[in-house]
């Protein structure tokens, strides 16, 4: 009897050996199935963020944006014909350049014009954004900041077609030295860069002053000259890059 139990122990455990291996299949089976549709596979990383390149990398001179002969008929008499640059830790990024000029025609009074211009650059940055999109932004403050000159006047703001990607043009007067000012300011985008231009005017000793509606035509001409430099890198600043590759 004890050789008989035996003996129908070691059939049974044989008889057990298929059924483990036809279960262990059908687990292999599942496992390659669900792999295979993506149900038990550990999400992909989803690709790092990046942003345009920005399109200019540098800046024209500022004092050249705007011809001579433009600057002649805007700032008569002007005092320093090729502009006064202020200073900047990094011209390609940013620049300014103003022009002043009085004529002065005696008794019959004297014409006062200040005309000035700035650029603002921005590069794209995967943290930041896109330079033409920061360019956008600063777009907006510059157009609040000019609307909220401190004692500006009937100031109004309105939609400039034609220059760069988008412009808006504020006019305003304001009253200083004893005198009404006519002021006109132009906000441009092109791509990356804004374009910030003011130009105003004033009549002393009795000379008639300018309108805003003078100073907003003046301006308009200016901007174009501005924005239309930095598309042709008329007189474009040489870049680090720049500069490695002339030496």
């Amino acid at each position: 009897m004890h050789r008989s139990a035996s003996r129908l122990t070691r059939i049974l455990a044989c008889a057990a050996v298929p059924v483990m291996l036809v279960v262990a299949g059908c687990s292999s089976e599942s496992d390659s199935k669900s792999d295979a549709d993506g149900s038990s596979a550990a999400p992909s990383a989803e690709p790092s963020a990046t942003v345009a390149p920005a399109k200019y990398s540098g800046l024209p001179d500022v004092c050249k944006t705007i011809g001579g002969k433009t600057i002649g008929s805007l700032v008569p008499k002007v005092k320093v014909k090729g502009g006064t640059a202020s200073k900047s830790t990094d011209v390609t990024s940013r620049s300014r350049c103003s022009w002043n000029g009085l004529d002065d025609n005696g008794v019959k009074g004297s014409q006062y014009r200040w005309l000035d211009v700035s650029l603002m650059r921005y590069d794209s940055d995967a943290s930041l954004g896109s330079g033409a999109a920061r360019a956008g932004e600063y777009y907006t403050k510059e157009i609040a900041d000019a609307r909220g000159t401190e004692g500006a006047k009937d100031v109004k703001s309105a939609a400039a077609s034609g220059i760069g990607d988008q412009a808006t043009t504020v006019t305003y007067t304001l009253k200083k030295t004893d005198e009404d000012f006519a002021y006109a300011t132009i906000v441009a985008r092109t791509e990356n860069v804004v374009v910030t231009l003011t130009y105003n005017g004033t009549g002393y000793a009795g000379a008639k002053s300018p309108s805003v509606s003078e100073m907003s035509k003046g301006a308009v001409t200016a901007a174009k000259e501005a924005v239309a430099a930095i598309a042709d890198g008329s007189g474009q600043v040489p870049t680090t890059e720049d500069t490695s590759k002339a030496s």
